[in-house]
């Protein structure tokens, strides 16, 4: 039946008891309409149009629970009216510091089968589709999840960009799945995962005349992580849950379980007939909880960082208080002292290197092993210090006792509901104990980063550190950073840990360093870990020193300009002062003829720093057009410094 066209589905509706009429809500300008039916057989679909072209096609709704199935045999009970939703808020880990969101809210509730109601609650904004499952009854019982039918069915045609999921307790010492391989760009919608566990979330497409970005927000402690399914027939993605792998014990729960009342996460479907919708949305965190209580930590900065190009042995007392010095002359506010710390420096050291660091208005930040029993990684501090909650909370009054201002957390073994849990305990400790929060080898930000401001940026990508393990890595960085814009750092903070203008030891880097010093703006993280040693940024021209001590610790805005995923990204940011830098990167291997239009921003010019005669060299020229042609080099980049 979900394969008839719609005309014909409406007709059936008329002769069945499942409901009489569709169910319609509109975005406030009336552009994204969504259309919600039953079908013969009681299944509850929904489609999408944005400005009167498909979005998707009829898509499934529902949930199997364990005691029932929510998914068919249902009627539609009652469709509420349309409501107006809004809110405002300050963000500052993230594209934009004043949030505002308008959306109009509709509730349909079904009745049949046996236990908890169903309702769909829909959210339409002007620049997306949200909607969520609630499930409501007496039963004071543990209910439980055992598969979400959600499905979004892509027109014919469209093309994905693509992370394929990981297998658990794969790669280097167990540690996936942990969102850090490559997209795949512009494939077939239908084609399956090459991993056969099928696509992470986000998930980009293009869809005739439109794009759109899947991903999940508002998860909390009562459902698992997400992503979707390894099969796709058709071009219909369905929603899939965690590997039984997937859980910080053995008897944890991976599926999702609750008590009743129970609302689900947000299924988010960011759309635009432009690419500009899928950068600047801030749907993952609107769609978010606020943080409950205030928090009294440090905010967004940059940092210094020795492990990405020294490695483990460098992190030492000697190695670390030059860093802080190199911190401290970049005018950036944090340097991360990585793994192994406790081991080669000691807490006693430790402590008299944040002293050290308070001296130079530098903060320190260290790194933890998450690891309970789910990998086998060696780095220390482990020993279930992160895991076990009340270590937990004695390690983090210690070290903030130390002067330390926040904690990289690092590992994770995957998005069953326990691990969300970990992750929720984690943020919550971190709270009281006032320390700033980074994961790695981890899962999406989902939005928690407005949940809980002390949450700086998550990795859940495949970063810098990458290049300096094999050359494939490096071989494929310019394309890989060209697809970011628009598929992971579209969703939240993402701590790639860009710029490196120096060789990586036994590599050779494919990018130049304008298109290095590009990526300090055009990747967005509540704290910039920069990869350029002490060493190698004092061999740049000042002008380049001066630009990278001057970009702000934060940002205001985000305006896409340009771009095609995988081949080149344009985006202007705005400083609180309100002026704009701009950056862009050519990811391909042939010149990229682009044109700038600064009036968008203003158009008050300001200074322009480019690729010089190599690759390893720069220029820079004063900006005095309003529209700025430039011809980037394969594999190049700029960047405008505003006045």
């Amino acid at each position: 039946m979900r394969c008839l066209p719609v005309f014909v589905a409406l007709l059936l509706l008329t002769t069945t008891t499942h409901a009489a009429e569709p169910v319609r809500v509109g975005s406030p300008n009336g552009a994204i309409q969504v259309t919600v039916v039953l079908d013969a057989q009681g299944q509850p679909t929904y489609a999408v149009q944005n400005g009167g072209k498909e979005v998707l096609r009829p898509s499934r709704l529902g949930l199997t629970l364990a005691t029932a199935d929510l998914s068919r045999g249902l009627q539609l009970d009652k469709a509420g009216k349309v409501e107006t939703v809004t809110d405002s808020y300050v963000l500052s880990t993230d594209k934009r510091a004043q949030c505002r969101y308008r959306a109009n809210r509709r509730v349909i509730r079904f009745r049949g089968g046996s236990g908890p109601r169903l309702s769909v609650i829909f959210q339409v904004s002007n620049d997306g589709v949200a909607f969520q499952y609630l499930l409501e009854g007496a039963s004071a019982q543990v209910q439980r999840i055992t598969a979400e039918h959600t499905s979004f069915r892509l027109p014919a045609g469209a093309q994905g960009w693509l992370h394929p999921h990981a297998k658990a307790q794969t790669g280097w010492s167990n540690t996936q799945p942990s969102y850090e391989e490559y997209y795949q760009q512009g494939i077939a919608a239908g084609t399956a995962s090459p991993l056969g566990e099928g696509w992470s979330f986000p998930a980009l497409f293009r869809a005739g005349g439109n794009w759109l970005l899947l991903t999940e927000a508002g998860l909390g402690r009562s459902y698992c992580g997400s992503h979707l399914a390894h099969q796709s027939p058709e071009g219909e993605y369905t929603v899939a849950f965690p590997q039984p792998a997937e859980r910080t014990t053995a008897t944890a729960p991976v599926l999702p379980e609750s008590t009743l009342p129970w609302r689900t996460p947000w299924r988010v479907i960011v759309v635009g007939s432009t690419l500009a919708p899928i950068v600047e949305s801030t749907l993952t965190t609107d769609l978010s909880a606020p943080a409950q209580t205030p928090v009294s930590v440090a905010g967004p900065g940059k940092a210094s960082w020795s492990w990405v190009l020294l490695g483990d042995n460098n992190t030492t007392y000697e190695v670390q208080r030059r860093f802080i010095d190199y911190a401290a002359r970049m005018g950036w506010r944090y340097c991360l002292v990585d793994a192994l710390w406790d081991k080669q420096i000691g807490y006693d050291k430790m402590a008299e290197l944040a002293q050290y660091a308070r001296g130079k208005n530098v903060e320190l930040l260290v790194w933890y092993n998450s690891n309970g029993s789910w990998n086998q990684a060696p780095q220390t501090p482990a020993n279930n210090i992160m895991f076990e909650a009340e270590r937990r909370r004695q390690e983090f009054a210690r070290i903030r006792k130390m002067g330390i201002t926040g904690v990289k957390i690092d590992f994770f073994g995957g998005d069953g509901q326990s691990f969300m849990n970990y992750y929720h305990d984690l943020l919550t400790d971190a709270t009281a104990a006032g320390l700033l929060v980074n994961f790695h080898g981890t899962t999406l930000p989902r939005g928690w980063n407005r949940t809980y401001p002390n949450l700086m940026t998550m990795e859940a990508v495949r970063g810098f550190e990458f290049l300096t393990f094999e050359q494939a890595n490096t071989d494929q960085e310019p394309t890989h950073c060209a697809v970011l814009p628009f598929t992971r750092n579209a969703v939240g903070p993402m701590d790639f840990t860009p710029m490196c203008f120096s060789e990586i030891p036994g590599k050779q880097r494919r990018t130049s360093n304008a298109f290095e010093l590009a990526l300090s703006v055009l990747f967005q993280s509540g704290i910039q870990h920069y990869a350029e040693t002490d060493e190698g940024m004092a061999r740049q021209p000042a002008f380049v020193q001066g630009f990278v001590k001057n970009l702000p610790p934060r940002w205001a805005d985000v305006r896409f300009l340009e771009g095609f995923p995988g081949q080149y990204a344009v985006l202007a940011r705005q400083a609180p002062n309100g002026r704009w830098y701009v950056a862009g990167i050519n990811g391909t291997d042939q010149p990229k003829t682009i044109q700038v239009d600064l009036r968008k921003l203003g158009g008050k010019g300001g200074t322009l720093i480019l690729d010089g005669a190599t690759n390893r060299s720069f220029d820079t020229r004063a900006v005095t057009e309003q529209v700025l042609s430039l011809t980037l080099p394969a594999r190049g980049g700029f960047v405008v410094q505003p006045r």
